[in-house]
């Protein structure tokens, strides 16, 4: 399993992108910095995004690649759909919000003939074949809004959990899955920001490290961490408190940058 992280923040700047990532080339996680790290004809060979949330910044360039699936004005011959798995609040939200026929036209039924979107309606905790990977999804805890983690396992057998965003009380995620080999979470914020945190329902190193340590006793090991979502104001200090705990815990913990490439 080859792993791009295309986005690896909270927002947008000349170095920092929105959190995405893409698996094998193929099947994307979240949207929120997809299209600027990808060309044309690497973004038509995307068969399937999984998102997590609504929230703007894990699905801003759904349009964008919507755009790039639309026969009606794409340079590429192509007959290819974008297929998009999400809950169902999460797909209201696009159509209400982006394909609303104002700021973007229903690529769900445009062109006629071909539509460029397909949704499919994903239920946590019911695991679904999706273009060759399994695909659990499981829902986290972030700040009132319904969010899913996603554990991926390819033909291999190697296994990644994505949580998405989420703040403290990722016990019952632990429960549900399986031994996976990567774990792709978040810290949105440094340390000295840990109430505004739980109120946001996002995690600082202090708040990750409990978690891991609840993971670690409840699998018998940690696997490779992964940091994404850093607020790139504070990606210094954030930085610095997760190389600590990444000592007491003993395991590998490092933060994601837009480029990052991870063989599994």
């Amino acid at each position: 399993m080859n792993i791009l992280i295309l986005g690896a923040h909270n927002r947008e700047s000349a170095n920092a992108r929105c959190t995405s990532m893409l698996i094998d080339g193929k099947l994307a996680l979240d949207a929120g910095g997809m299209s600027d790290g990808l060309t044309i004809a690497e973004q038509l060979k995307i068969q399937a995004i999984l998102l997590s949330h609504a929230h703007y910044d894990h699905v801003r360039d759904i349009p964008n690649i919507a755009m790039t699936y639309n026969s009606d004005i794409t340079l590429f011959q192509h007959k290819v759909q974008l297929n998009i798995y999400a809950t169902e609040d999460v797909r209201d939200a696009i159509l209400k919000h982006f394909f609303n026929g104002v700021i973007y036209g229903n690529f769900t039924e445009r062109p006629p003939e071909s539509p460029a979107v397909k949704f499919f309606v994903i239920q946590p905790d019911r695991r679904e074949n999706i273009n060759g990977y399994s695909v659990l999804p499981v829902a986290v805890n972030h700040r009132g809004v319904p969010t899913t983690g996603y554990e991926i396992t390819d033909a291999s057998s190697t296994t990644v959990f994505y949580t998405s965003d989420t703040g403290p009380g990722l016990g019952d995620a632990w429960k549900k899955i399986g031994t996976p080999k990567l774990l792709i979470t978040e810290v949105t914020l440094d340390n000295k920001r840990e109430e505004a945190s739980k109120r946001r329902g996002h995690l600082t190193a202090s708040l990750l490290k409990q978690e891991l340590i609840s993971l670690g006793e409840l699998k018998g090991y940690l696997p490779r961490v992964i940091i994404v979502h850093m607020n790139p104001e504070l990606e210094k200090e954030i930085r610095s408190e997760v190389a600590e705990i990444a000592g007491e815990l003993n395991t590998p913990i490092e933060l994601a940058y837009e480029g990052m490439q991870i063989s599994l």
